[in-house]
């Protein structure tokens, strides 16, 4: 039976989690057997720069984090080493695409076990399927350019009215 005070530490440290957990929209659970600390401490500095929060956690204390918050079905991959990314930015799918995109890199030893978004639980190949996604400023600039696009194909039907108005024609509706 562990002490008073290593117990109530055990406790803050589990409803510290629990609260990341619940007020994030979205996180990654991995696997990181068999990384390097070379390798570790470049994704952390890009997670990091990412805005992500990254921690290697107990399997028993992130099952205990895990109760109450509806994302229970993850339990069932709590096994082995496990570490967890949480969103804390604006980008929500930044832990997906850097942990996807480092988990290729690293040929089978790190490997991403399940994820969460918006309080739903998400299976490896749905999140697998989020990292391919472009990033917020690509779906930004893809909406700019469907925008662009758009508008320049009205100022064209547009000019076109115009010049055969100006023709005296009649311009077909």
């Amino acid at each position: 039976m562990p002490s008073a005070k290593i117990l109530s530490e055990k406790q803050a440290y589990v409803a510290a989690l629990k609260d990341k957990i619940a007020n994030s929209a979205a996180g990654v659970i991995v696997d990181y057997k068999g990384i390097n600390v070379a390798d570790d401490t470049k994704l952390r500095r890009d997670l990091r720069e990412a805005g992500v929060d990254y921690a290697v956690v107990k399997n028993t204390m992130l099952k205990l984090a895990l109760d109450g918050t509806g994302l229970e079905g993850i339990d069932e991959v709590l096994e082995g080493t496990t570490a967890i990314a949480i969103a804390a930015g604006e980008d929500v799918m930044a832990p997906a695409r850097i942990l996807c995109k480092f988990a290729d890199a690293s040929k089978d030893k790190f490997k991403v076990k399940i994820g969460y978004m918006e309080g739903k639980v998400m299976e490896k190949a749905e999140v697998e399927a989020i990292a391919k996604l472009p990033g917020r400023e690509g779906m930004l600039s893809m909406f700019a350019g469907a925008l662009t696009s758009t508008l320049s194909g009205l100022a064209v039907a547009m000019q076109a009215y115009v010049d055969k108005s100006e023709g005296g024609e009649e311009p077909a509706a």
